[in-house]
This record gives C-alpha cells, sequence and structure tokens, in this order.
C-alpha cells in the first residue's frame, strides 16, 4: 500500500504486476533478497557484522509481548507495558550503531550516527506525549489503559494535537516518509545498510515494519 501510494505521489506506477494489483510484490522481493548471495566486507568486523540485522529485529519482535489483543488474548500482561515498549524501542538503535561502525566503511558509520540521532531525539517525543495518558489512567498497564477508555472517551478526542504530534513522531521513529532521511540516497548511498545483502539486508527491512506494525499498534 505504502509503495502503491508513492508511487501515486509522485506520479509514476507503483507495484501492478506481481499478482493481482502487484499485491505479490513483497513476496518476490522477499525471496529475491533470500537467494541472492551474502558479501561480508573484508576489512568489517564479522561477527558484529552478522549480529546487527538480527538484533534490530530481535528487539522489533519482543516488543510484542505486552501488546494486548483482547482482554485475554496477550503474551506478557506486565504492569509497567508502556516503559517496556519505550526501552525495547530503544535497545533497537544498538543494531543501526554496530552495522554502521562493523562495517568498516565511512558512508555506513555516517548513517548511523544520523539514523540514531533522529531515532533518540524522537523517542524523547514519545515518551513526553505518552505521559499525560499515563497520568490520566494512572496505570502503566496497556491493558489498563484500554479498558478505562470504556468509561470515558477516548484518549485520542481530548488528547487530539498530542494525537497528532505521536503520529509525526512515530514517522520518525520509524524511517518513514518524510522522514527517511537516515537513507538519505542523494548522499549517504542508502545508509547504514549500504553493505549488507541477501537475508541479512532482508533482516533490516523485516525489523523496520515490525517495528512500524508495532508503533501503529500502540
Amino acid at each position: 500500500a505504502e509503495r502503491r501510494v508513492m508511487g501515486a505521489i509522485q506520479r509514476r506506477k507503483g507495484p501492478n504486476i506481481t499478482g493481482f494489483w502487484g499485491i505479490l510484490q513483497p513476496f518476490a522481493d522477499a525471496l529475491k533478497l533470500i537467494v541472492k548471495e551474502i558479501i561480508l566486507p573484508k576489512r568489517s568486523n564479522k561477527f558484529l557484522f552478522v549480529l546487527a540485522p538480527f538484533l534490530t529485529l530481535f528487539f522489533s519482535f519482543i516488543g510484542w509481548a505486552v501488546i494486548p489483543f483482547s482482554t485475554k488474548s496477550f503474551v506478557s500482561n506486565l504492569n509497567i507495558g508502556i516503559l517496556y515498549i519505550l526501552i525495547v524501542s530503544s535497545f533497537g538503535i544498538y543494531g543501526i550503531l554496530l552495522s554502521g561502525w562493523a562495517s568498516n566503511s565511512k558512508y555506513a558509520f555516517l548513517a548511523a550516527i544520523r539514523s540514531v540521532a533522529q531515532a533518540i531525539s524522537y523517542e524523547v517525543s514519545i515518551a513526553l506525549i505518552i505521559l499525560p495518558i499515563i497520568l490520566i489512567s494512572g496505570n502503566l498497564n496497556l491493558i489498563h489503559i484500554v479498558l478505562i477508555q470504556e468509561s470515558i472517551v477516548w484518549f485520542c478526542l481530548p488528547l487530539f494535537p498530542l494525537c497528532i504530534i505521536f503520529f509525526i513522531s512515530i514517522l520518525a521513529e520509524t524511517n518513514r516518509t518524510p522522514y527517511d532521511l537516515a537513507e538519505a540516497e542523494a548522499e549517504l548511498v542508502a545508509g547504514y545498510n549500504i553493505e549488507y545483502s541477501g537475508i541479512l539486508f532482508a533482516a533490516f527491512f523485516l525489523g523496520e515494519y515490525s517495528n512500524i506494525f508495532l508503533m501503529s499498534a500502540l
């Protein structure tokens, strides 16, 4: 959907051949990356180079542990659920930092610094926006915060300005357009993952998209 919309904005065709309306394009991309050769740069720190994308993927997945799908459907009902999500999303930065440093490339290193600076700065705003919700609900438990909105109006209505700022902040946090400066294709050649290929490259994108879903669920 994102690629189709971006194609329309830029007055060009998005994915429209693979499957009905290009629906199968993401699966074709995944298959292409899986079968491609993994290239390890000669002077890179190979252990950290391989570890970095899976570290990003791991932290984006474990964030789902406290997201409630219903009152009985969840992995873990932590009393500090919101705090847990903020901590886990902060740890995801280490994968980006390690990838830039371990690649032993100036392009990757500069892009990693840029990405980390952006992610950290917008995490501060996300934490400050969540603070009023914690104060109103009097709890850090996500199920409690959801259920308390049954008796009163949805928080997004009285806190509408904060809702808009939160939306903008998670766009920046997840590197979505127009905050995809981390990739900076014009001057940084695709960013911190420039030296990656094959399944390692795919792991970064899986982690990024899992993070998008996590922030949207939040």
